[in-house]
């Protein structure tokens, strides 16, 4: 079985770059658990570094959360279905809402639980994902406002997630400003501008987030450590928190080309051929994981000779060239690993997952 590790002490690390980061510009954050997707393995060792509040898009997720550590403050980060208001509103503290109608359900409920829940109400700011549009806002949060159970602790906006537009400083201004008009017109206060993700820290990093910018939802920076601008990892920072160690189950010396009428693969691809490569040969080996597991574009091996062939549901093939390199059979090939490579493979059951 592959095996995905996680490394403790780099994850570690990252964490103190960040909360030294987020210390400095005086802005609070939590952690997006949802890469674990609720391996309560891993997420202990989350909750170890001294994690005060976690972020998560999966209900059971921050239900196992709850059970690790009940005093953490837990947040729901996408539109509550409303099959599952109930149990959302008794495991998440928070959630991000752009829904009256949803938020209507959550008072409701909120009531019957005896509880007071907290939101962070959605903007819409270009990347079209979920929030509220800009023009609707005032009106949004009068109704928000007279809810009962509901108290409004902050608005937020989400950018890169679907469309790929970036955060800028304008947009954040944007922002800025209407949490502004809303206090003055309410006379209440807000006390989160929640600027976003991963992708915003390059902005503070660089001295251009607007004033008044104080919360942050931060995953992928925090287990890959990536500027999403330069798409490189930062200075003082580790992007091999994660490592996946795949076993070679065969290790030959074969064609090529492939031999005899091709036609499409079960993924619908069909083989385009290279006719300078006829009669040539090279080892290929095969390890044990696949498109089952995780797509093979989200992998990196750590070595940079092997060439990745490609993939059927339970393996993975590797060219290794004229030689085998000191490959054998039994041995292991790492890959360090991109966000949704991560995702895919913590998802998996066919993944052992071990801290190192």
């Amino acid at each position: 079985m592959a095996v995905l590790t996680l490394n403790k002490q780099k994850l570690s690390e990252n964490f103190r770059f960040l909360q030294d980061l987020f210390e400095t510009y005086s802005v609070s954050w939590g952690v997006v658990s949802k890469l674990l997707c609720g391996n309560k393995l891993f997420l202990q060792e989350l909750l170890d570094l001294g994690i005060k509040e976690v972020h998560d898009s999966r209900i059971s997720n921050l239900a196992m959360v709850k059970r690790l550590k009940k005093d953490v403050q837990t947040v729901y980060i996408k539109p509550v279905s409303k099959k599952n208001v109930s149990k959302m509103v008794e495991f998440a503290d928070v959630s991000l809402n752009s829904e009256l109608e949803t938020i209507r359900m959550i008072s409701e409920e909120a009531g019957k639980q005896g509880k007071i829940h907290k939101i962070i109400i959605m903007v819409e700011t270009g990347d079209l994902r979920e929030g509220v549009m800009g023009d609707s806002l005032v009106d949004f949060y009068a109704e928000v406002f007279e809810l009962p159970h509901i108290q409004v602790i902050g608005l937020g906006t989400n950018l890169n997630c679907l469309n790929g537009v970036m955060p800028s400083t304008d947009k954040l201004i944007q922002l800025s400003l209407y949490k502004q008009i809303i206090e003055l017109k309410f006379g209440r206060e807000i006390p989160w501008l929640s600027a976003g993700t991963s992708v915003t820290i390059p902005l503070m990093i660089n001295h251009q987030l607007p004033q008044g910018i104080n919360h942050y939802r931060v995953g992928e920076t925090l287990y890959f450590g990536v500027d999403l601008f330069e798409e490189k990892v930062l200075e003082g920072m580790h992007g091999d928190v994660f490592q996946l160690e795949a076993e070679i189950i065969e290790l030959q010396e074969k064609p090529m080309v492939p031999i005899g009428v091709l036609a499409s693969n079960p993924r619908g691809e069909v083989t385009e051929i290279d006719e300078s490569l006829y009669g040539k040969t090279a080892y290929r080996a095969i390890v044990d994981v696949g498109l089952l597991d995780v797509d093979p574009k989200y992998l990196l091996p750590n070595d940079p000779e092997l060439e990745l062939l490609g993939a059927s549901s339970d393996m993975l093939i590797l060219n290794l060239g004229a030689n085998h390199q000191g490959y054998a059979m039994g041995g292991t090939v790492t890959f360090s690993l991109k966000y949704m490579g991560a995702l895919s493979l913590l998802n998996s059951n066919y993944i052992e997952k071990r801290v190192v």
